[in-house]
């Protein structure tokens, strides 16, 4: 069974961090890429970053470039999202996500999800 988990949210101050986990499992997790994406409320779902499990490659929205890190433990079979300087407009559903093509934040891509985190960031 395909499982994707994600844990690591919760509530934190703007300027905060926080480091969300993706732990996957069901799947040859080196021959995926892993990606975040993020639904805030009355809004669609967007990509935040990706990672290639195979060769490390990773790819950030510009609206979290120099800010969030996303970084992979195969070992582990896990993925993790260290978001740094958070500010309110972060407030969403994480959700992590695994696809057999190369890095990409095109949601159609994904095959497998998890069943979302939330995140929020107080003024």
């Amino acid at each position: 069974e395909v499982q994707l988990v994600e844990s690591g949210g919760g509530l934190v101050q703007a300027g905060g961090s926080l480091r969300l986990s993706c732990a996957a499992s069901g799947f040859t997790f080196d021959d995926y890429t892993i990606g975040w994406f993020r639904q805030a409320p009355g809004k669609q779902r967007d990509g935040v970053s990706c990672i290639s499990s195979s060769d490390g490659s990773t790819y950030y929205a510009d609206s979290v470039k120099g800010r969030f890190t996303i970084s992979s433990d195969n070992a582990k079979n896990t993925v993790y999202l260290q978001m740094n300087n958070l500010k309110p407009e972060d407030t969403a559903v994480y959700y992590c996500a695994a696809s057999v093509v190369a890095p990409t934040l095109l949601e159609g891509m994904y095959t497998f999800w998890g069943q979302g985190i939330q995140v929020t960031v107080s003024s």
